[in-house]
């Protein structure tokens, strides 16, 4: 058994991350055909389960259909309302036979759908049944990975609990490969410029149409060359990099236009838990405090059960 906040090193776990990333962008394809669209993609969004990553239901003739991919067995998973459930191995397979694979069980299943198409949001997108590169896999740092995912994951519930107002699940996207739980002023934002590689510009713009506040975790890449977790706004509110965030160790990545946590910080804290949610709740303030949201109607204390409630305990914190 993996224990919470284990540790992650992204250099040595790299090539595992990568395959990992691969094979979660195939199963991410199955909502993008079978489901309508939901706003701000969140029907293509990944949970995080107690085996691993679970996609959202998907429809199909006579039921429904579920993929895992189970991290505990390093194995893929297909589920159906009407009974079938067969699965293959994951040992580090070519994206284009993991591609085969999964296609096959889905012909199996007589689900109405396909995963063609090539991976979203990275500058390398080779089509799935075309990439024949060599991976890496080892499932020790798969339950490692799993395990982080997880933990921040039971965080992110708990924060996402103290807020009323429109808010995303704690889930993780496969394309960018982060756990994501977001905030909705409820106004609209600027039209979003866009711009991230093999994404439309379309679907950034509709993920961004209004005000959020926004944090997650990842395991590194994108200018922090660790695991870490991240927090901002968008639009970013006028002195937003000038706030104080908790804990101590957060810092303003003028590169990326967001608050960094890393990883490490908060598993060597007394109380990792405390330290992350220290983290959520100071950079969530600073949004809506420099981007002046309705606070009082939109915040509620974590796991009220509505109203009433004592709103003064709340205002302390």
């Amino acid at each position: 058994m993996t224990q919470r906040w284990p540790a992650l090193d992204f250099a040595a776990d790299r090539p595992v991350i990568e395959s990992l990333h691969a094979y979660l962008q195939v199963v991410g394809k199955i909502p993008t055909r079978a489901l309508p669209w939901c706003n701000h993609s969140w029907h293509l969004a990944l949970r995080v389960v107690p085996r691993g990553f679970r996609s959202y239901p998907v429809e199909m003739p006579g039921g429904e259909l579920e993929v895992i991919f189970d991290c505990l067995s390093s194995a893929v998973a297909v589920e159906t309302s009407t009974g079938f459930a067969d699965g293959f191995e994951v040992t580090g397979q070519t994206v284009q036979r993991f591609h085969e694979q999964l296609s096959e069980l889905l012909r199996l299943a007589e689900a109405d759908t396909s995963i063609s198409g090539a991976p979203n949001e990275v500058e390398d997108a080779v089509p799935f049944a075309e990439d024949t590169r060599e991976r890496t896999w080892d499932e020790a740092t798969l339950a490692r990975i799993h395990r982080a995912f997880s933990d921040a994951n039971r965080v992110f519930e708990r924060f996402r609990s103290g807020f009323v107002g429109k808010s995303s699940p704690s889930h993780l996207f496969w394309g960018s490969f982060d756990l994501a739980v977001t905030r909705f002023s409820g106004r609209e934002a600027p039209l979003h410029p866009g711009g991230f590689p093999n994404l439309p510009d379309r679907v950034t713009r509709e993920a961004y149409s209004h005000e959020v506040a926004s944090a997650g975790f990842w395991l590194g890449g994108g200018g922090v060359d660790e695991a870490a977790f991240y927090a901002y706004g968008y639009p970013t509110p006028e002195g937003f990099s000038e706030a104080e965030v908790k804990p101590e160790e957060a810092y303003w990545l003028a590169d990326l236009g967001e608050f960094v946590l890393d990883y490490e910080a908060v598993r060597n804290s007394d109380d990792p838990e405390d330290a992350l949610m220290a983290f959520l709740e100071s950079t969530y303030a600073a949004v809506a405090d420099r981007g002046g949201w309705p606070r009082e109607t939109l915040e509620i204390p974590r796991g009220a059960f509505g109203k009433p409630y004592d709103v003064e305990a709340l205002r302390r914190g």
